[in-house]
Order: C-alpha cells, then structure tokens, then sequence
C-alpha cells in the first residue's frame, strides 16, 4: 500500500466514526442541555436527574439509530474487502 491508499483508508475510517457516532452524541448533547437548563431554572442540584433521562435518550436513540449505523459500518467493511482483494 502507498502513503495515499493509507490516508484513503484512514480518512474513510474517521468519518465512518463520525457517521456512526453523531446520531447518539447529538441527542446526548440536546437532553444534557436540556437538563442543564431545566437545573439551572428551577436550581434542582440532583446528579441522577442529570444521567437518567441521558441514558434512557441515549439507549432510544440507538434502537432508533442502529440500522443507520449497521449500513453505514457495513458499507465501511465492503470497501476495506474491496481494497483487500483489489490488492491480492
């Protein structure tokens, strides 16, 4: 492999990461927001109040998101076989 091929390879690999990772990091970030203000409001200082609903958004997300993220790391997996037997 050259030097190019690698960064193909590498740059592919971060942004299937990020394809993958951005649904369930934006709704962490939404609800966490969300709940920062809701404690900042009513001055409710409780730290299962902040990572309950987080978890529960977050699993809900991912049931949501997993054919999503199942494609795209599919997808991923198909090109790096692809450049395996176009190099063998």
């Amino acid at each position: 492999m050259t030097g190019a091929e690698v960064l193909d390879v590498a740059r592919d690999g971060i942004l299937t990461l990020i394809l993958v990772a951005s649904p369930l990091m934006l709704v962490a970030l939404i609800v966490g927001v969300a709940i920062s203000l809701l404690q900042a409001l009513t001055q409710i200082q409780e730290m299962t109040l902040a990572f309950v609903p987080k978890i529960l958004a977050i699993f809900l997300a991912l049931l949501i998101a997993l054919p999503f993220m199942g494609d795209v790391l599919a997808g991923y997996m198909a090109r790096i076989a692809d450049r395996i037997v176009a190099a063998g």
